[in-house]
Parts: structure tokens; sequence; C-alpha cells
């Protein structure tokens, strides 16, 4: 499907070879396991030297459907899921990291993400370096002294940073580091990492891919080789993908094209008027001119995503103020979804982490995230209109 554009891709890419008596839909297969009469084909299928299913936990009709689309989307050769975002992240580090080891990545990953940085791998004697987001300088200088990994997200979560992927990829194979990318806040309708000269690229699946927040799910798409050591770690280790939500998730990938598109163009209109409010203090969109990295974001993003965050004059107090009078958003930590979605970082993005540590990573506690819906942009505007209304209002008479 080479020639084919993304938004036919996300409609028919990897369906047909799982579409079965004359069904159009790809069937949830529940079975854990699976039956073989002959015993010499069923070892060739245990051992892999045979396409097929023995149990559960290895693989699914309905889930390899799903890895199929993922990986057509991203221009990959191989994919394999998880049952949640963290899990594929938190697997692949597993996969290739071993006591010893030398990670480099940026201080702005999201929150649990970033506690594995700082908790986890640290336990196991593997150096973690985290490095300012956007100062390509100082990561160029730190993948230089070596690495196994170069590990980044961008845009971020929730400042919407960006990293140039082709500039640090060069870097990091320089050394014979991998280079993984969270591509989460982008999808590939907007950006494919692998392309840029990633080696992996990570998606939670829970949110832009599936779309409608009902399904949990991890993605890790690249290589045949490095799909293939990351698969064995999670099928020994068990974070399965669960058929439903593999359902759940690859219908929902049959819109995508039309969520993000309309996402997008919401994000930028509510970043724009945001701007115009004298109560907030910053906003943060790459699609904003006056976002730091706004031209490595033209360059390696067909368009800015359905992501922003902004911070608001008098922190937690005008949050407190302002959020509840939203009538026309799920106040709740999720994001991707149809619906908008707004939180503060810190019962969001970064619940894990502690006020201090928020502030290290220049996220304050007045920050919002936004994840735009697909909503006519008219009323989420004259909604948060109404809100900032009785937010200055309350402010005044306090």
């Amino acid at each position: 499907m080479t020639q084919v554009k993304m938004g036919t891709k996300a409609v028919w890419a990897g369906e047909k070879d799982y579409l079965v008596h004359g069904a159009t839909q790809v069937p949830v297969v529940l079975s854990v396991a699976y039956g073989y009469e002959d015993m010499d084909e069923w070892y060739e299928v245990a051992i892999g030297n045979k396409k097929g299913h023995i149990y559960g936990r290895n693989t699914n009709p309905t889930v390899q459907a799903f890895e199929d689309k993922i990986k057509t989307l991203e221009g990959a050769e191989a994919a394999t899921s998880f049952s949640t975002g963290m899990a594929a992240i938190s697997n692949t580090l597993a996969t290739f990291l071993v006591p010893g080891d030398r990670i480099v990545s940026i201080k702005d990953t999201y929150g649990g993400t970033n506690k594995i940085f700082t908790e986890f791998l640290p336990r196991q004697e593997i150096e973690v370096v985290l490095c300012e987001t956007g100062n390509h300088e100082e990561i160029e200088r730190e993948v230089a002294k070596g690495c196994k990994i170069l590990y980044l997200e961008t845009p971020t979560n929730p400042t919407v940073k960006i990293t140039d992927i082709e500039r640090m990829a060069k870097a990091g194979h320089a050394v014979g580091a991998l280079v993984v990318v969270d591509n989460t806040f982008a999808t590939p309708m907007n950006q494919n990492p692998l392309a840029l000269g990633a080696d992996l690229v990570i998606h939670s699946a829970t949110k832009f891919l599936g779309g409608h927040a009902d399904a949990l799910g991890g993605v890790v798409c690249g290589s045949e080789e490095l799909v293939e050591k990351i698969y064995h770690y999670r099928e020994i280790n068990g974070a399965t993908m669960d058929p439903m939500a593999a359902y759940l998730i690859l219908r929902g990938m049959k819109t995508l094209h039309l969520r993000i598109r309309q996402q997008c163009k919401n994000a930028l209109a509510l970043a724009k008027y945001l701007q115009t409010k004298d109560i907030v203090e910053g906003v943060y969109y790459p699609g904003l001119d006056t976002h730091p990295n706004h031209d490595i974001a033209k360059k390696q993003m067909k368009d800015f995503g359905g992501m922003l965050s902004f911070s608001v004059k008098g922190g937690m107090d005008t949050v407190r103020h302002l959020l509840p009078k939203l009538q026309f958003v799920n106040r709740a930590a999720n994001l991707g979804a149809v619906e908008t979605t707004v939180g503060p970082a810190r019962t969001t993005s970064h619940v894990e982490c502690t006020p201090e540590e928020r502030a290290a990573m220049g996220i304050p506690e007045g920050l919002i995230r936004v994840s735009c819906g697909i909503e006519e942009i008219e009323d989420i505007i004259a909604d948060f209109e109404q809100a900032f209304k009785h937010a200055e209002d309350a402010i005044k008479v306090k």
C-alpha cells in the first residue's frame, strides 16, 4: 500500500487477511488457545517456522490485525502490541538495557516515563542522563559520550516541546545507540519518526489511535529484528494486549485521519484564542509562530497535533475556578479522544511527580493540558470564554 494515501491506509490496512465468512469487519477472537490435529504443524507454528497461533499471551488474530495496521501507517517492517502505553515503553527499555548501560533522554517526558528514568532504571544500575528539552547541543554532547539508547518524546506531554528527530537520530547512530521516539501526541498522521531516522516508534494506543477513551493499549514499531526482540520479552513477561481492546482500537483507527484533521484545526484555533486572554501567561502549541521550535515542527510534522497547554495567572487558584465551569470538556486524566479533555499536569500527565519534580521539569502548577476533540470549535471557544469570565470575576472578589 505504499502509493495509497494515509487516510485510505487507516481504513483498509492490515485487515483483509483476518476477515472470515465474508465479514467486512475483523472479528474479536477471544480464544486463549488454538488447537492442532497435526503434531508436526503444531510444532512448526510453536517455534515460529510457520504462521499461526498457539496461545493468547503470545499472539491473537484480532491483535495482529491492529499490529499490521499501525506498522503500515508508520512505514515499519513489524509491530508488537502491549496492554498499555507504559507497558510498551517499559518493555522496550527492559529488552535492550542491562546494568552498566547508559541512556540519554530529555527532562520533559511523560510523568510515567520520567519515573522509569528517575526511579526504576537507576535501581538497576543503569545510568540515566536527562537533558534540557530542546537543547540539541546538550543532547548531542551527552550522546557523544556513549549510550545504549537515545529516548525522545516529541511533542512532549504536557508542554508540547519539540525535538529535531532527524538531527538526534544522526547523533545517536554515530555512537551505535538505538533511537526510540514516543509518537503518541503526533500520531502517524502528522509525524513518522522511522522516516526521520529513528529505530523504534512507540504509541500509547489508548490515546489518539483508539480515539474514544474506551480501550487501553500500546504498540512499538520498527525493524523485524528489533521488534522480534521486544516481542520475545513481552511474550514471556506477559503484558499482552486484550483482543477486545485491539478490536476497539482497530475500529477507532478507521477514522484516525478525519479525527486528527479536526483536532489539529481545533487546537490551532483554541491556541490563538488563548493568546488573547490577559489571564493566560503562556500558550504552548507547536503550530504557533511563537513556539520556540516552530520551525523544527514545520520541518518534521505534517500538522501540529491536537494537544496544547497553557498557564494561567494565579496558578491553581485560577484553575480551581476555571475548569469546573467548562461545559463541553471532560476533566479527566486522558487525551486523544473525540471529546475535548482538560486537566492540570499535577492530576494528569505528572500526577506521579512531586511539585518539586514538576517544577524541575518546567511544569508550573497552573499549567492546564488540553486535548482538543472534534467538536465545533466555536462552541469550545465560547465555553472557555464564559469560564474565563467566571474565573476572573471570582479572583477579583477574593
